[in-house]
């Protein structure tokens, strides 16, 4: 049965007041020591339905596992904060109370996203890939330096959800202007928030179907997009096309037209392994050897969401492989 659950303060507002909230409720968290690793939906799932965890008992409770609270379990301050942020929940039946919003730890910084169960359309996703993905960009980053290669002084972080991976871009490298572009309107807003809790202010949100409105060549182009099947079309899930190949694709093409010499792109995502054969990797380094570009591919992780396969529409695939796929452009 869903939940009955009414927000004491609109949770769609994303004016300055909202962020401002946002952002003293995430560093007053800090304050206190706060720390969450976000795991699978599929995780949180068996941890939150064991019985001692039914209601909150701890702040991590409350902003990393989304658990019900009664409103003695968080300070008044937080509690405010909260309600000034419009994120504050009531349970209608219960009368409990929930955070409409996450936060979790990465690189030392704290970045806010959706709550659990990430349901909603535009829910802001952040996960175990957040985390897969912007290693794959340091490591990118660091083999770059020791190439030789100059720093890229403008980047895009394209389907930037939190922009976590853009954020810490951003941060290393403090001199390159980082564009954080979304075509989810509730992901560019908690985005900014979180680049102020980062401390970072060379970036700058757009919001845009790809590069469809962001003029320009970049020296990195960096993206996680979707790239599975998902009947309820949310925006951060589903990647359209054949299996989920959609918009990796498409941001293969955006990069064939879109680097700068000496640039590159760091794509991590995924592909559907059907008989042996990877469709996706066939069909974007054919984009990738029609553009010029020189590119490395490989598997980061083998088999990863094996939950999916049991889905009618993934009833051919065998596996679902995590990849990276970097293409640059020669000078």
């Amino acid at each position: 049965m869903r939940e009955a659950v009414s927000p004491v303060v609109d949770l769609q507002r994303t004016d300055d007041a909202r962020r401002d909230a946002l952002f003293a409720l995430a560093q007053a968290l800090r304050e206190t020591g706060y720390r969450f690793t976000t795991v699978t939906p599929a995780s949180h799932g068996h941890v939150n339905a064991r019985p001692e965890h039914a209601r909150a008992r701890s702040l991590r409770d409350v902003f990393g596992w989304s658990r019900p609270f009664e409103t003695g379990r968080v300070p008044s301050h937080l509690l405010n904060l909260m309600e000034r942020a419009g994120i504050l929940l009531r349970d209608r039946n219960t009368g409990l109370m929930r955070a409409g919003l996450r936060l979790s730890s990465l690189d030392d910084a704290l970045f806010l996203h959706a709550a659990y169960p990430p349901l909603a359309a535009d829910a802001v996703f952040f996960g175990p890939d957040t985390v897969r993905y912007v290693g794959a960009v340091q490591a990118y980053l660091d083999d770059r330096a020791r190439a030789g290669l100059p720093a890229p002084r403008r980047g895009v972080d394209l389907g930037c959800g939190s922009g976590a991976a853009g954020i810490l871009v951003a941060k290393r490298l403090p001199e390159a202007e980082m564009v954080l572009v979304d075509i989810n309107p509730a992901a560019l807003d908690l985005a900014q928030v979180n680049a102020r809790l980062a401390g970072v202010s060379n970036i700058r949100p757009a919001l845009s179907d790809m590069l469809q409105d962001v003029e320009g060549g970049f020296d990195l182009i960096i993206s996680n997009p979707p790239f599975m099947v998902d009947a309820g079309g949310r925006a951060y899930r589903d990647g359209g096309g054949t299996l989920g190949a959609g918009l990796p694709l498409r941001v293969v093409e955006a990069a064939t037209e879109r680097l700068n010499p000496n640039g590159s792109l760091v794509l991590f995502t995924g592909s559907a392994i059907v008989d042996g054969h990877d469709g996706f990797r066939e069909a974007a380094i054919a984009l990738c050897d029609r553009a010029g570009l020189d590119w490395t591919y490989r598997e980061y992780d083998p088999d990863a969401y094996g939950e999916e396969l049991a889905e009618p529409v993934y009833a051919k695939v065998e596996r679902i492989a995590l990849c990276v796929l970097t293409a640059s452009q020669r000078a």
